[in-house]
């Protein structure tokens, strides 16, 4: 699970966003009772409002069965996590569930310990690996082969879920169709830029919370330096990278030069990015809820701060109106 802990109101809804969400609302599921199901079905292990140990990739977390569901020659549990945001609430099988005894507590803590050991260990003896001095292309190998092994045990809690918006998703679609199918660029510099879209970002929590936390207007900060230095390394497509060279120049920050498009493109490697930084659960979780809101923001400003369509790039046109020739 991803860090959705919302702190003191883990349950409330307006720091997730919900066009994706997976929870099941009372619409989507059948109306037979758990007390029906237990008269003409099997007895079920686990029963309505139990405190249960739910195992979600690769540990137990405690969490409390909502409801119970005879299905297909089987039982079915949904459960929310407790201390988590309902959108990780999720239908699982009695193989995924153990009693809420002592003895079960301790193996949960057992197999936590056990992991965190784990990814101690290969933290430590991750620096003695040296590739073999056959190339660079093997060497690069390696190191992405390293990296890749150090994601997996990346503590669970650790992980961020950002769920992106439809409206958004289809935008993040359209972006890569315009530049790999249609061979169009986005015309530089934007305006809005990211710094500008940051700050009014941070004006506009400040008219609807006079106490805005100064929290908001760092995490902006960190933002837009996540940005500038994730852009040349891993938010550009192949054919960006000439116009990335010719409009980033003398120290320039791509902050200051890139649009939304851009910015959108940042989130789908947030989880990723923020997975390996070293930052304590309380700030994480703190840092979910303001994305979020963010992504909000981008959302309710789409049409003003994203582009409808890109333009084609000027050597372009020329190599085209030669081959007319």
């Amino acid at each position: 699970m991803g860090s959705s802990d919302t702190g003191l109101n883990n349950d409330d809804e307006s720091a997730t966003v919900s066009d994706d969400s997976n929870t099941e609302t009372d619409s989507d599921m059948r109306t037979e009772t758990y007390e029906e199901c237990q008269s003409s079905h099997p007895p079920s292990v686990f029963v309505n409002d139990e405190k249960v140990l739910a195992f979600h990739s690769g540990q137990y977390y405690e969490a409390k069965v909502i409801r119970a569901l005879y299905e297909g020659n089987k039982w079915g549990f949904f459960v929310h996590y407790t201390g988590w945001n309902k959108t990780w609430d999720e239908w699982v099988g009695t193989d995924r569930l153990l009693k809420h005894t002592e003895e079960n507590v301790q193996k949960q803590k057992a197999l936590k310990e056990r992991l965190e050991m784990e990814r101690k260990t290969k933290a430590v003896q991750a620096p003695q690996m040296k590739p073999k001095n056959s190339g660079v292309s093997r060497g690069r190998k390696r190191r992405n082969d390293s990296l890749n092994k150090e994601k997996d045990l990346v503590p669970l809690e650790k992980l961020v879920n950002l769920q992106i918006p439809s409206t958004l998703k289809k935008q993040l679609v359209d972006d890569c169709e315009f530049i790999t199918h249609q061979s169009k660029l986005v015309k530089l510099p934007r305006t809005p830029n990211v710094q500008d879209i940051c700050t009014k970002y941070c004006e506009y929590r400040s008219k609807k919370d006079v106490m805005m936390p100064e929290s908001t207007a760092e995490i902006m900060k960190g933002l837009r330096c996540y940005f500038d230095k994730a852009l040349p390394a891993m938010l550009l497509y192949k054919s960006e990278r000439q116009q990335y060279t010719c409009a980033i120049r003398d120290d320039v920050s791509p902050s200051t030069v890139y649009g939304a498009e851009h910015l959108l493109r940042l989130f789908v490697k947030l989880p990723e990015l923020l997975a390996h930084a070293n930052i304590e659960e309380e700030t994480l979780t703190e840092l979910h809820q303001k994305l979020v809101h963010f992504l909000r923001f981008l959302q309710k400003n789409q049409s003003a701060f994203f582009l409808s369509t890109y333009h084609v790039p000027e050597d372009s046109e020329e190599n085209t109106i030669k081959q007319d020739h």
